[in-house]
């Protein structure tokens, strides 16, 4: 490929375009957003993969999703852009460092509170706060819409750097007074016939629990639907069952998370992504997240 064939791709106007494209996964939806036409917003994409000679999206249904090739270019568009307005800032004497970080609400409400805390003091950047779980947080690194994620990644894509912050065993969060909620560890057995508080279907964290549950030969009752580690913690504080928690959640009052060792671990990981642009600012909010949290742990 002639390599001045391709210098057009450095034009804002072709990069903003298609970050907006990428963030939308619509023509509709991004040209409301950055002011063109659809028609318009079109060509700039069409003219870009032309330019790169590689398919930037693909049709999944009625969907639109970015090829592997599309996911690099945004993160590079977002890299691009991101320099410029650096660079402006500098010449023009206003600095203002940005950092984005994207967690789910468990991460936030149970594990990064001390961090966010030192960041407010230490941390003389914006620092910006994507509210994502799972594999959402790390389309987000993977695009460049936040520089760092953090949570329960069990498979992570080759092009993020991971650091492990945290192991927790999962638990069974029961009511204190329950014959349960005095041990100090449970068999899958004890909890089998309970009813059991789990995330709604679909999720990775019912369809594991449903699992472990069915092979101990017990056929458990219909769970409890709550979304999120707080609703099930509630749900568990009125007496309603047994929730399958993280042990990273803090109990409310009259509630004991007790270890189910047969269920297993998880770690909370931060990631980002392999030879992106970095800044000072990105490695210091890594440093103080890295630091604020305990050592790995098998048990509470």
């Amino acid at each position: 490929m002639d390599t001045l064939s391709v210098q057009p791709i450095l034009s804002d106007d072709l990069l903003r375009a298609f970050v907006a494209f990428a963030e939308a996964k619509s023509f509709t939806h991004a040209s409301g957003r950055i002011g063109l036409s659809q028609p318009a917003l079109f060509e700039r994409v069409r003219k870009l993969g032309e330019l790169l000679d590689v398919k930037l999206y693909e049709k999944q249904g009625k969907a639109l999703k970015l090829t592997a090739q599309g996911i690099q270019l945004a993160a590079f568009a977002r890299d691009m852009l991101a320099q410029a307005a650096r660079f402006t800032e500098e010449i023009s004497g206003c600095v203002a460092e940005r950092v984005t970080l994207a967690a789910g609400e468990g991460s936030y409400l149970y594990l990064l509170g001390k961090a966010l805390q030192r960041c407010r003091v230490e941390f003389d950047g914006e620092l910006s706060l994507l509210t994502l779980g799972g594999p959402r947080a790390l389309e987000a690194v993977l695009l460049g819409s936040a520089q760092l994620a953090v949570g329960v990644f069990d498979v992570v894509p080759r092009r993020l750097v991971v650091r492990d912050l945290l192991t927790v065993p999962v638990c069974a969060a029961i009511r204190t007074r329950h014959p349960l909620g005095r041990r100090k560890s449970l068999r899958l057995q004890d909890i089998a016939g309970e009813r059991l508080i789990l995330a709604p279907a679909g999720r990775q964290q019912r369809e594991s629990v449903t699992r472990a549950i069915a092979s101990v030969g017990v056929s458990p009752q219909a769970p409890i639907d709550a979304d999120g580690w707080p609703q099930m913690l509630c749900f568990a504080k009125a007496g309603l069952g047994v929730a399958v928690v993280n042990g990273a959640c803090a109990a409310p009052k009259g509630v004991a998370l007790v270890p189910v060792p047969e269920l297993g671990t998880v770690t909370y990981r931060l990631v980002w992504r392999r030879g992106a642009v970095t800044s000072p600012a990105i490695e210091q909010v890594s440093k103080i997240i890295q630091s604020s949290i305990a050592p790995s742990t098998d048990a509470l």
